[in-house]
């Protein structure tokens, strides 16, 4: 059973929804606005945020990412959009997932327990702390410090520093990534892992030119190098 926060301002999908997701025994906490939801995911954090897009209030992408600011929480958005731009930002933006509108009740019950799982699964399996040089990285508590100061990471940025500090010296295809920390292989992942690992240099202090701990393997993907 989990807590799931269902933000949708369409009342017949939003009866449709909470009636599957009641019946699989979670407790379901409906609403219709991307500011209460925000609200809601900073006080009471849910287990789980099912996402439209089409708010009245706050476009969808934009309540995602300040979501992300705040919170760690899975997010799976329910989209009418299927465009390759879309889906990569949406992704790019710290979805965990995504179905595209109609959808079958049974179908999101299932990205449900799979993010879920993944998201238990990653909690418990943690190590303590990884060190890589002076970059500290403590995956439990979800933290990374570069010497000794915290650094600002996005819950995608976290896992993408995580996974590659977890195998210094291993290169680790794009695929890969996209397979082990999106948990999924879809359309214009080289792009969105590209994005990531930009982002991630930027506050790690070191460009593509200029590598310290993120090292660039061309044409076969990323490796986490230990600069002592």
């Amino acid at each position: 059973m989990a807590m799931i926060l269902l933000v949708e301002d369409d009342r017949i999908i939003t009866a449709a929804l909470s009636r599957a997701l009641t019946d699989a025994g979670h407790v379901v906490r409906p609403v219709g606005r991307a500011a209460e939801a925000l609200k809601i995911v900073t006080d009471e954090r849910p287990d789980l945020v099912i996402l439209d897009l089409g708010l009245p209030d706050i476009d969808g992408t934009d309540a995602l990412r300040m979501m992300r600011s705040v919170s760690d929480v899975p997010v799976i958005v329910a989209t009418a959009r299927r465009s390759e731009a879309d889906i990569i930002s949406l992704l790019s933006a710290g979805a965990d997932d995504y179905v595209t509108k109609p959808f079958s009740g049974g179908h999101i019950l299932a990205r449900i327990a799979a993010v879920l799982r993944r998201s238990r699964a990653t909690t418990n399996e943690a190590p303590t702390a990884i060190t890589v040089g002076d970059l500290v990285i403590s995956p439990r508590q979800r933290r990374a410090e570069l010497r000794g100061e915290a650094l600002q990471l996005t819950r995608r940025e976290f896992d993408v520093l995580a996974y590659l500090a977890e195998r210094v010296g291993q290169v680790i295809s794009r695929r890969e990534l996209m397979n082990e920390v999106w948990n999924q292989a879809r359309i214009g992942e080289e792009q969105t892992i590209d994005v990531h690992i930009s982002w991630l240099r930027r506050k790690l202090g070191e460009t593509a030119a200029q590598p310290r701990f993120l090292h660039t393997v061309r044409g076969v993907g990323v490796m986490m190098v230990d600069p002592r």
